[in-house]
Parts: structure tokens; sequence; C-alpha cells
């Protein structure tokens, strides 16, 4: 997440985001915009990653960046939340602009955000507990979230129906609109079991009944928060 961008107002909504032009090497998911791009190798990563500083400096806007010898992940957002501003929107559309000249490949079917969804009684409150063993912040009235923001998100609700004394938990996952249908294939196909499935989700069970939410929403129309 960018920190020198905190004056600026989040505005813009992933369908509006979307909208903007240059920028359709990116997705929407939570916590941000993503674009990965392929690389050959590590000089080749670094590369990339000189250019992506030197637009940053000159937006005022510094992404989050994953760097490997194949491929460089970017992740721009402008407040904790993942809310999108007009900044996010130029800095992804310089990049993409740049990533191209040079040669380098988009690949959004490789972008994934993990979280934990924690489910808790109603007269629990466990969120304490997970921000304190993970070294994690809390965020909001939900969340608890990496400091680093590298790893899982902690997201913490009740537990319907109420089951005194229990927990539960199961993992979400965040991925892009159009690549969904074939990673809910390819985990059927691996012995998943369909649940449900709704415009914004769906519901997988392993073959051993974990649970795990396959979330298209951050993608689409109104999301992140402003």
């Amino acid at each position: 997440m960018a920190t020198d961008s905190t004056n600026v107002e989040p505005r813009l909504t992933a369908k509006r985001f979307h909208e903007q032009p240059g920028v359709e090497d990116w997705r929407v998911l939570f916590w941000g915009a993503y674009a990965h791009y392929v690389c050959d190798s590590l000089a080749h990563a670094v590369a990339l990653v000189n250019e992506v500083a030197t637009i940053a400096a000159e937006v005022g806007h510094s992404p989050d960046l994953d760097v490997r010898p194949h491929g460089v992940t970017i992740r721009t957002t402008t407040t904790p939340n993942g809310a999108l501003s007009e900044q996010d929107a130029e800095l992804a559309r310089r990049i993409s602009a740049v990533a191209h000249a040079r040669g380098y490949r988009s690949d959004p079917s490789t972008l994934l955000v993990t979280g934990i969804a924690v489910a808790q009684d109603r007269d629990a409150d466990v969120r304490p507990f997970w921000a304190a063993i993970l070294g994690y912040d809390l965020l909001d009235d939900a969340d608890a979230i990496d400091p680093q923001r590298r790893n899982p998100h902690v997201w913490v609700h009740e537990l319907d129906p109420p089951k005194p004394g229990r927990g539960r938990t199961h993992i979400d996952i965040s991925v892009p609109a159009d690549h969904a249908e074939a990673r809910i294939a390819a985990a059927l196909a691996a012995g998943g079991r369909l649940v449900t499935r709704t415009a914004e989700h769906w519901t997988i069970a392993s073959p051993d009944n974990h649970g795990v939410d396959v979330a298209v929403w951050p993608d689409q129309e109104d999301y992140p928060p402003t």
C-alpha cells in the first residue's frame, strides 16, 4: 500500500477502475488492484522493478512489489482497507505502458489473495487472539492484517447458527472474475465438491470436507470500500 498518498481521497470502485484506459492488465482483489508480469530471470524482474520505482516516484504513489525470478506481482491501493483512487489508476496505467514497451507479458491468471475466515460465537471476541499470535494489526471492526502486507488476512465473523464454545475456520480466496471458472474446474477435477454458487462466490469443499470460498465480488461493481 502506498503510504505517501494519504491525502488522496479514494473514489474508484472496481467498476470505475476497470473503466480507466490502459489498466487492462489489472484486477481488483482483496485489498487493492493487482497485476502480474512474467519474467525470464531475476535480473529481468529487477529491471521491471527499477522502472516501477521511477514511475512511483513521479506519480507520488508507491505500490507493493513481490519479486521472483519468474515474475513480478504488483499491488496498488490508497488505504489499508483496499480503497482505490485516481492515483492507483494512473500508477497502473503507467506501469502497464512501460511493461508492454519493454516486452513484459501480463498473466492475470496467477493472481490470488488468500484470507482466513474465523467464525466465532456471538459472545466471543477472538480477533485480539489472532492478532496477537500472528503479530497482526486490527483493521476496522472485523479484520486483522499483516503489517508487512505479505501473509493472509484474518476476517472474524459470527457463527451462524451459534455454537457456544466452538469456532470454525475456512479459507477465502480472491481471484480475477474472468479466471474463476477455470480455478473452480481444476478444484472439482481434483476431487472437490461444489457446495454453493452465487454471482459473487463459489463455496467448494475439499475431499475431506474443508471449506474454501472463492470470491469474485472484489473484481466487480462497487468494491473496494471508499
